[in-house]
């Protein structure tokens, strides 16, 4: 299947989706310019996406495969394609791999996740499938035993090894435990969420001679967002042309941002899909441009990876920073905030982890200041509000990765743990 052209899809849309009908209703008939069209709102677009009376799809489900997402509101939602469009979908995808520094003959080891309508697996093994580059794929699954997938990363002599920074830093862990580094790694490749410095120290313990690097960016909501740009980030990236398009909105205006260095939030418009269209569909993801002239864009995070601790707001992203800055020596290996209340105030707990083996109280205690040092310096309502008594000070909780809360569903880390009390 080509892309459709976005006047065509448009059309198709409007006269085929009662929510794009209704959405689109004020609109003149021939809009045809993405800015000519509202961005789709995320509660409204998955309440009429259901799986009785839908009123997103172009036609009967007659003809698919049934995907559950999380979408970017939380609970699970469900996501369909032709296999016309998975085709396209994973053929664009497996293209894009070329740029993680694939090479003929790579044995890789697939560990995302598998089963209970779950994308992530069978997407990475049928986009290596469709890739130009020869490999040798390895259907291991991330809910295998540690000790049964590291025997199969070292009777196949893996190469290359694919999975979410949570699999992959759970697996590291259990190496750097037992004292044996995967030394035949050469790529860890990492998808679904973002890689942080602290867990690429934990990677680097155990596989030493491997880079870590992106295996792209998509979802199974939004589709193809981006796939890597050979270079020293990570987290940047350009579109699938002609196979969507990414714009970056202004967070007060709506307005595209065409500056580079400019942070918004990243919607996408799938030009492949027709049966769920998704035209100027939130992602759910932050990002900036880096390179207007190319299409390069980079991540900055989940939009949504944030918390209010009574009236200070906080994000992910401040506490990673203040790892960063205070960890010089490259001890901390993950990090979490949890959100807990009691005696009437809300307080924050940072849950940092160590590697095994490291675990000295007299070292980390040092450490713990200087974190927490570093994150009131950058966010100064915070110690304004302890000695106002509106919240508790901040605390700081040593562990191990493996004690790092993940989501049930997914096994992706939850950044932002909120333990308070709902009613």
């Amino acid at each position: 299947m080509s892309a459709h052209q976005l006047p065509d899809l448009i059309r198709f849309a409007r006269h085929n989706s009662p929510f794009y009908r209704d959405l689109y209703a004020s609109l003149p008939p021939d809009a045809g310019r993405l800015t000519d069209l509202p961005v789709v709102d995320q509660q409204e677009f998955w309440s009429a996406n259901g799986l009785r009376d839908n009123r997103v799809l172009t036609g009967p489900l007659s003809e698919a495969t049934v995907y559950k997402t999380g979408g970017t509101t939380g609970a699970p939602k469900f996501s369909v394609y032709t296999r016309d469009e998975w085709r396209t979908f994973v053929t664009a995808f497996g293209h894009g791999l070329v740029d993680t520094g694939l090479r003929p003959g790579h044995r890789v080891a697939d560990l995302f996740y598998a089963g209970e309508l779950y994308a992530s697996f069978l997407f990475i093994l049928d986009s290596l499938a469709h890739c130009p580059v020869d490999n040798v794929r390895l259907p291991i699954g991330g809910a295998a035993p540690l000790e049964s997938t590291v025997d199969t990363l070292r009777d196949f002599s893996a190469q290359v090894v694919a999975g979410t920074p949570t699999t992959l830093c759970r697996l590291s862990e259990h190496l750097i435990a037992a004292g044996l580094p995967l030394e035949a790694v050469e790529l860890v490749l990492f998808g679904g969420e973002a890689l942080f410095a602290d867990q690429r120290r934990l990677l680097a313990l155990a596989f030493p001679n491997a880079e870590a690097r992106s295996v792209g960016y998509a979802s199974v909501d939004a589709g193809l967002l981006g796939r890597p740009v050979p270079g020293a980030d990570p987290r940047v990236h350009r579109a699938f042309t002609p196979y969507s398009v990414v714009e970056i909105l202004d967070d007060a205006t709506g307005e595209p941002i065409t500056a580079p260095g400019r942070a918004g939030r990243v919607v996408v418009t799938s030009l492949f899909r027709r049966l769920m269209p998704i035209i100027r569909y939130p992602a759910g993801d932050r990002a900036e441009w880096t390179d207007t002239g190319a299409g390069h864009f980079r991540i900055l995070g989940r939009a949504e990876e944030g918390v209010r601790v009574g009236p200070v707001s906080l994000y992910a992203q401040d506490a990673q920073d203040a790892v960063a800055a205070a960890d010089t020596a490259g001890r901390i290996v993950g990090t979490q905030l949890v959100v807990r209340r009691w005696d009437g105030r809300d307080g924050l707990v940072l849950r940092l982890a160590t590697a095994p083996g490291d675990d000295d109280p007299a070292g980390l205690e040092p450490l713990a200041k200087a974190v927490v040092t570093e994150l009131e310096n950058a966010r100064p309502l915070y110690p304004d509000s302890v000695r106002a008594g509106f919240v508790h000070p901040l605390t700081v909780q040593w562990a191990r990765h493996r004690d790092l809360a993940v989501n049930p569903r997914t096994g992706k880390l939850v950044r932002v743990l909120d333990e308070r009390p709902t009613e």
